[in-house]
């Protein structure tokens, strides 16, 4: 079998039937659909996901997010261009809101450089998520996780996702490993996914609350000193105004 579709279900019954539908109008490449199923006993969001990496019968896996509709071939595209470049790790779709705008779904890595760069400097766009202002596919750093094409080379050089992340930053940890092992990170804008962002996590949090599930994750990715050296970044940017 050429593709394995994982999506994790959690409290998102009715966005997975969606997505689902979604798939079978608009694919046509030969797949399986493996739905791992967190509302009970929730995982995790890495964890979850391995567990659907481990049941995958396909030679490239493709992950997910419940709160996704695929439109036309993008699956299709995703998969034929990660044919076509032996040094790809890791693929994804262009994102789009709800009503057809485009998505922030690529990142750059959040190096201090970076950080004192946008924060001290005022250069925007450095230090989180932005839209690659391009038409043809381009290699980026790291990319957002809700539509993710993980080929045969990278699940054999760099494997599964890190479990140390409960939530948030398993995308962006994948993507570092992804380019330490000597691949590639690729943006496909052809290939296009409705994300309704946030929609599959919004129960674990109130909307103002959300950004405090990102310090456990942002402290294992960057390591303490690290971490709190960009959060002084941060601190001194907001008082000087930039």
């Amino acid at each position: 079998m050429e593709l394995s579709i994982i999506i994790v279900n959690f409290k998102t019954d009715k966005l997975v039937a969606d997505c689902v539908a979604s798939i079978k109008k608009n694919t046509k490449v030969k797949h399986e659909v493996i739905v791992i199923d967190n509302s009970i006993d929730n995982k995790g969001f890495a964890k979850a996901n391995n567990i659907g990496i481990d049941k995958a019968k396909g030679k490239y896996v493709l992950l997910l997010n419940s709160d996704t509709v695929v439109k036309k071939n993008a699956i299709d595209k995703l998969l034929e261009f990660a044919k076509t470049k032996d040094d790809a790790g890791v693929i994804a779709p262009k994102l789009l809101n709800k009503d057809g705008s485009v998505q922030d779904s690529v990142f750059y890595f959040p190096t201090i450089v970076n950080a004192i760069k946008e924060f001290w400097f005022g250069q925007k766009g450095l230090f989180g998520l932005y839209v690659p202002k391009v038409n043809e596919p381009i290699e980026v750093d790291a990319v957002v996780g809700a539509a993710f094409l993980i080929t045969p080379k990278a699940l054999e050089k760099v494997g599964k996702l890190n479990e140390k992340y409960f939530f948030y930053y398993e995308d962006l940890d994948y993507c570092r490993e992804i380019w330490k092992s000597g691949l590639k990170v690729y943006y496909l804008p052809d290939a296009e996914v409705i994300h309704l962002k946030g929609a599959s996590g919004k129960s674990l949090a109130n909307e103002d609350q959300q950004w405090k599930r990102l310090i456990p994750s942002s402290k294992i990715y960057n390591g303490l000193v690290k971490y709190y050296i960009l959060f002084f970044i941060m601190w001194i940017g907001q008082k000087i105004g930039k």
